[in-house]
């Protein structure tokens, strides 16, 4: 367990390091001045020159990238071109919004998926098999900003359950801001659950054409006592995956979302950087998606090692 877990930190590691110099690059080939984007277009070539110096824009690449690792080391992660406010502090305000939407949309997909997914598998072949996975396929070529907007008519126009958007923030309690984050969860939650739905019949039903489950069939047990003995758990590495690449997913994708409802999370506050050639909040954002990508397969991983004793085995 030991070298598996070195295994998987060095692989972290490394994939920060290049995400690292992959986003700098990138933001650093993009068109345009971030200095002339403050300034306006009518600025003198003087005073963008000065701002450019002040930004430390004129700084050689190397010197930049090196400077921007060791701020992100330290914790220190500059300060907005835009706002003039330390990019941490806009970080951790998004962060307050963007994260319980993820956690409140990856709850609603799990519950919804697995109920699903398993209840189709259960009664494969059947008209209510057929039924669900052509209604998940629906809900997969639903655009989740177009199903917002549903949600917003049924729910805030017509029948006054929840406000059509913004956030009240969580000075005023929990409930109301939870409140607030409820039709924007599960109109993220409605297409990763279809999803997860089919990845869950799929996995099971493959799972229980194994020979350890005809094993234990013959043995006494009913089809739904198999079923949550034995191939539950077995199914659930596949399951496991996308869960993880969904939650990140929520985390990184909830741009158009969060400005359907008009919630400042942190995809807003990525797409106002974008805009405004704040570079330096769209780089620290950026990373900071990469980072939570990079954590959620590390963990993901780990579950992995938990659930399968024979990927433990081959580790040890």
């Amino acid at each position: 367990m030991g070298v598996f877990l070195v295994r998987r930190l060095a692989t972290l590691v490394a994939t920060l390091l290049g995400a690292s110099v992959v986003i700098f690059l990138v933001l650093e080939i993009l068109p345009g001045n971030a200095a002339l984007t403050l300034l306006g277009a009518d600025a003198s070539p003087d005073a963008v020159a000065a701002l450019t110096r002040k930004l430390g824009l004129d700084q050689p690449a190397l010197t930049r990238y090196l400077e921007w690792i060791g701020g992100l080391l330290s914790g220190n992660l500059g300060v907005s071109y835009a706002y003039s406010t330390p990019v941490s502090d806009l970080i951790r305000g998004g962060l307050a919004i963007s994260l319980p939407l993820a956690v409140m949309s990856m709850l609603l997909t799990v519950a919804i998926a697995l109920s699903l997914g398993v209840f189709a598998a259960a009664r494969h072949n059947t008209l209510a098999d057929t039924g669900l996975m052509g209604v998940s396929q629906i809900g997969i070529a639903i655009p989740n900003f177009w199903f917002a907007i549903l949600l917003i008519l049924l729910f805030a126009v017509q029948l006054h359950w929840f406000a059509a958007g913004g956030f009240p923030g969580w000075a005023d309690g929990p409930l109301p801001a939870l409140r607030a984050l409820v039709l924007p969860a599960l109109a993220l939650a409605v297409v990763q659950a279809a999803i997860l739905a089919r990845v869950t019949r799929s996995s099971i039903i493959e799972v229980m054409r194994e020979d350890f489950v005809r094993t234990a069939r013959a043995k006494g047990l009913t089809k739904r006592q198999a079923l949550w003995r034995h191939v539950l758990r077995n199914a659930m590495i596949p399951v496991i995956t996308i869960m993880g690449l969904q939650f990140a997913n929520l985390i990184a994708g909830t741009v158009v979302i969060e400005n359907v409802f008009y919630l400042p999370g942190l995809g807003r506050l990525i797409f106002q950087a974008i805009n405004n050639r704040d570079t330096i909040v769209v780089r620290d954002c950026v990373m900071l998606l990469a980072a939570l990508v990079v954590a959620v397969n590390f963990v993901v991983d780990l579950v992995y090692v938990v659930i399968d004793p024979r990927l433990k085995a081959s580790e040890l």
